[in-house]
């Protein structure tokens, strides 16, 4: 404890030193810079600023409330990086969560690395920093490898050394950049996974992408599943034949019946049905509310 209280208290003393306007440091030739950079300091929150880089666009606010409730029990045991923009402002590096969770908190200082860095060198630490990790979930991941390319200009082998990953690993993730955005925004929510994306990337037409997709949430196929799916897709005309022998013509009553089902839901509705009259009915939702939605229209309740 007595070696906590002693780093805490050296934070503060280096906290100190950069309040002071005639030793202002800027650059790592300044004087006291070897001091601060790179060195564990209590830093204002009120000093810092979000980072604009920062690709986690959601926060999860109950998982914020538990991390919070950590820092209080036990501080902040990794510390947040920011960088230095000019006397007393700073700009987060990595480290967002703990910095709104202690924000949350109501604490007035938070432990930090402090970097002196330009925009670009910073935009590199932000995402490569929050690649390796954050929770990022897979689309966040391949939209923060994207803006390494484009913005860092760092080729696929570079970023492969910078982040730690297989190339191969880099490219299945930019691939799910090609999916339609309507399954992207089903892999960030947690309806697919990335797995099913990656099967899914293999259809060329967007809107087939969509139609598979609808069937995979509707029937919550696994991924095998949907590589079969799509298999079947692409081969087209092979099975259609020897399936179209196996299939069994519906009685009339199914089309204009399952017509006006789709029309009363408005839903996709699969209906199958024997000559005898016997079948089945699926219905399709894309969510949770959409399954509420349909529950109420149907039973009333």
């Amino acid at each position: 404890m007595a070696k906590a209280t002693k780093k805490q208290a050296l934070g503060r003393g280096l906290s100190a030193l950069l309040k002071d306007p005639e030793n202002d440091i800027n650059s790592a030739d300044d004087k006291n810079a070897d001091k601060v950079v790179g060195n564990i300091i209590e830093l204002d929150l009120d000093l810092i600023e979000v980072n604009p880089f920062q690709p986690r666009s959601h926060f999860n606010e109950e998982a914020l409330v538990e991390l919070s409730t950590s820092i209080k029990e036990l501080g902040v045991i990794q510390p947040i990086t920011v960088r230095k923009l000019e006397f007393n402002k700073y700009q987060l590096v990595s480290g967002e969560r703990r910095f709104r969770a202690s924000k949350l908190l109501g604490l007035e200082t938070i432990p930090a690395y402090i970097r002196i860095a330009n925009d670009q060198e910073s935009l590199e630490m932000a995402l490569v920093e929050n690649i390796q990790r954050q929770d990022l979930d897979p689309i966040e991941i391949a939209l923060s490898y994207q803006r390494l390319i484009d913005e860092i200009q760092l080729t696929q082998e570079k970023m492969s050394e910078r982040v730690g990953k297989k190339r191969s690993t880099i490219t299945n993730y930019l691939r799910l950049l090609k999916l339609d955005p309507i399954i992207q925004t089903g892999i960030r929510d947690g309806f697919v996974s990335m797995g099913h994306g990656r099967a899914l990337i293999n259809v060329e037409k967007k809107s087939d992408q969509i139609d598979l997709y609808e069937k995979i949430v509707a029937n919550n196929l696994s991924v095998r599943e949907t590589e079969k799916a799509v298999k079947e897709h692409q081969e087209g005309g092979k099975s259609a034949k020897p399936t179209a022998k196996k299939t069994t013509k519906s009685p009339d009553f199914v089309k204009e019946g399952s017509a006006k089902i789709e029309k009363h839901l408005a839903t996709k509705v699969a209906v199958t049905a024997t000559e005898k009259g016997k079948g089945k009915i699926t219905i399709s939702f894309t969510s949770a509310e959409d399954f509420d939605r349909l529950k109420k229209l149907i039973t009333g309740a």
